[in-house]
């Protein structure tokens, strides 16, 4: 996945048509240059070519107090929220047809913007809930009360959901993962550096606040939280760390309902299924089995009274930014400044177009791409895709450290490679998604319902490989190994404050070819995405040989990462962020060779004293122009399988020659390795 700082929004204003592809540049223009205008030569690029690359941009954009970082993403979110912003007011103010994509649209943002409305109503759209929970006597009311909540989107216990059979790619099947924490991951539970020890401490005095909030005087909040903790802490100890968590062959187990039910005695598994809508599956896959047989266990033997203030505690927590303000203001303390170090909430409108995106983001695309986007950039996006697709297959050719027969398997699997780029052909239908303007916190409950039960009605039913995991509205992408896709939405490339007419083929090339179309394509053949056949199987097509050569060269990559230091003492974790690394590196090298055939390249003529080789890798690193705070740089390096942003820049350009070249980086530079080092692999 191609992650830049987090899921955003683009506008299509923005986004770059090819046709400055096709130009390739303009030698000669006026306007001033966005690459020569972010740099920061008082830093030499051997020694941080993040720094020299984004310095002045950085300088700029100081991040704003209600953001736990500013980035060239954030840039572009600003403008497609003013855009969702005129789309909304619009549908508010139509009386639409009921059913209609704009009444749901119209009403969800009604009651998203009606804070008095939401500070009158308190607690009460979720009182049905909080009573059916404070009635829990028996561990089967218990079980009871955590199918009803999983649907709601409520984290409790339970992590199940409908996909693809990792080992048969045409069956849809359910999944159980591990889930039911209320901190990131579970080594906040654990690790013992002081900032994590404070975010512990200051995670219970969440909770008793939050419970005080719902109206329990301040001993019980307090015996209640430390219960909770317990708890969670219990569930964490049996949870996978985050490297573990990429291994597809570990967390495959599959097993009948009958064995699943020895492995935690006592469950009636065929009652809970049955509950959750799934009563006909008779085989599951369960991704962390010794999570579930601590689930159980702690199902048998703990309180009734426990799991009550845990599972009242995960709903308040779920839905406490459509509450009133006591609850969002608390819960904002807590997940906004103290984990990420934000000093104030962001503006109301904003936080309802993310609740908006996440309820019904295909609705909200399809008003988005006809407002707003051209339909033949979709094909001029597919060009784009096609040279850089054309590239790879000649870089799998050359390889020297894979066989003739393994290769002619990756060559399959790459050209069976679906690109989805821009928008869908085919949109999601919330005709049955209920929407009113009766309460905001309602509207999200229906709306995770709707998604719940449109997850779960896949069971028994052909594979949609048509579906997308993302609105074209979505700064993001990311590779499905299961359909052996790569999803390019539309905002991805987007660069705020660039003209199509200005846009050479190095920016292009680097920055939605290397970052984003070049990373998705390597994913296909990184260390977990290379473990799935060409129709999306989980199987080995490699020879032994070819495997350990490979696994060699990701060896080299984790061990490069796992020597970069963050924060005083913290490391990157260069075997969970491995997968994140290797794709950064692949589309590098990849992009750059389909741009060396473009005729920018070939002239060599400088734009803004730039080569357009230089102009290239700085392309790229535009795409990750940005900072953010420390807490929420801790944060990720705990739970994020993506390395920091700088990271990302200077970790795979020490790995590339043509780097080297264009920057005349030398061995007394910082970001120098010895050809004996640098890490090769696509």
């Amino acid at each position: 996945m191609n992650f830049r700082f987090s899921q955003l929004l683009a506008a299509p204003a923005f986004l770059l048509a090819l046709g400055g592809c096709q130009s390739g540049g303009k030698a000669g223009s006026t306007q001033p240059d966005l690459l020569q205008a972010s740099l920061d030569t008082t830093v030499r690029p051997g020694d941080d070519f993040f720094q020299y690359a984004n310095g002045a941009w950085l300088k700029k954009h100081p991040i704003p107090a209600s953001e736990s970082g500013w980035s060239i993403a954030k840039e572009v979110q600003n403008e497609v929220y003013g855009r969702l912003l005129a789309l909304n007011k619009e549908a508010a103010g139509t009386k639409a047809t009921a059913g209609s994509t704009q009444q749901k649209i119209g009403d969800f943002w009604a009651t998203g913007m009606d804070s008095a409305a939401i500070d009158k109503q308190g607690l009460a759209p979720l009182k049905p809930e909080l009573d059916r929970l404070a009635a829990l006597r028996t561990p089967a009311d218990v079980q009871t009360a955590i199918a009803r909540l999983i649907p709601l989107n409520v984290n409790a216990l339970m992590g199940p959901a409908v996909m693809q059979d990792a080992k048969n790619s045409d069956k849809m099947v359910l999944y159980l993962w591990q889930a039911g924490l209320g901190l990131p991951n579970r080594d906040y539970y654990f690790n013992k550096d002081k900032r994590t020890a404070n975010i512990r401490n200051e995670y219970g005095g969440h909770i008793t606040k939050m419970l005080t909030l719902m109206g329990e005087d301040a001993a019980t909040a307090q015996r209640h939280s430390t219960q909770i903790v317990k708890l969670e802490t219990a569930l964490a100890g049996s949870s996978r760390k985050l490297e573990a968590l990429r291994d597809p062959y570990a967390n495959y187990n599959k097993m009948t309902v009958a064995d699943l039910s020895k492995l935690t005695p006592g469950l009636d598994w065929k009652a809970w299924l049955t509950q959750l809508e799934l009563g006909q599956v008779d085989t599951v896959i369960v991704g962390q089995p010794e999570f579930y047989r601590e689930a159980g266990r702690l199902l048998r033997t703990t309180p009734v009274d426990d799991w009550r203030a845990y599972l009242q505690w995960q709903l308040l927590h779920t839905y406490a930014e459509r509450l009133s303000t006591p609850f969002d203001n608390e819960n904002f303390r807590f997940y906004g400044t103290v984990l990420q170090g934000r000093k104030e909430q962001r503006a109301r409108w904003k936080r309802v177009l993310d609740d908006e995106e996440n309820a019904m983001g295909e609705a909200l695309g399809q008003l988005f791409v006809k407002e707003y986007f051209a339909p033949e950039t979709k094909a001029r996006y597919a060009k784009l895709t096609e040279n850089v697709v054309e590239s790879f297959r000649e870089h799998i050719q050359a390889l020297t450290w894979m066989s003739d027969s393994t290769k002619q398997k990756a060559l399959v699997k790459l050209t069976r490679i679906t690109p989805k780029v821009g928008y869908p052909d085919k949109w999601k239908d919330y005709s049955a998604l209920d929407i009113k303007r009766d309460s905001y916190a309602a509207n999200m409950m229906r709306a995770n319902q709707w998604n719940y039960r449109f997850n779960i009605n896949k069971l028994g039913k052909p594979v949609d490989r048509t579906e997308w995991g993302m609105s074209p509205q979505t700064y993001n992408a990311y590779y499905n190994p299961s359909n052996n896709e790569i999803v390019l939405p539309a905002a991805i490339f987007a660069i705020p404050g660039l003209k199509d007419a200005d846009a050479d083929d190095a920016i292009i090339y680097g920055y939605a070819g290397a970052s984003t179309i070049g990373h998705e394509l390597t994913h296909g053949f990184d260390d977990e995405g290379s473990q799935f056949d060409e129709k999306g199987n989980l199987r080995n097509w490699w020879s032994k040989k070819d495997r350990a050569a490979f696994q060699k060269r990701v060896n080299g990559i984790v061990r490069q990462f796992n020597g970069y230091t963050v924060l005083d003492s913290l490391h990157i974790n260069g075997k969970a962020t491995a997968g994140e690394n290797i794709a950064d590196l692949g589309g590098i090298v990849i992009a750059f060779d389909a741009f060396k055939k473009t005729e920018q390249y070939k002239k060599g003529e400088k734009i803004g004293g730039l080569t357009p080789t230089q102009r290239y890798f700085l392309g790229y690193a535009l795409g990750w122009q940005g900072h953010q705070r420390d807490e929420v740089l801790a944060q990720r390096i705990l739970t994020d399988v993506h390395s920091p942003a700088s990271y990302r820049v200077n970790g795979p350009f020490a790995d590339v020659p043509a780097f080297y070249e264009a920057f005349n980086v030398k061995p007394t530079d910082k970001l120098y390795r010895p050809d004996s080092a640098r890490v090769t692999i696509w």
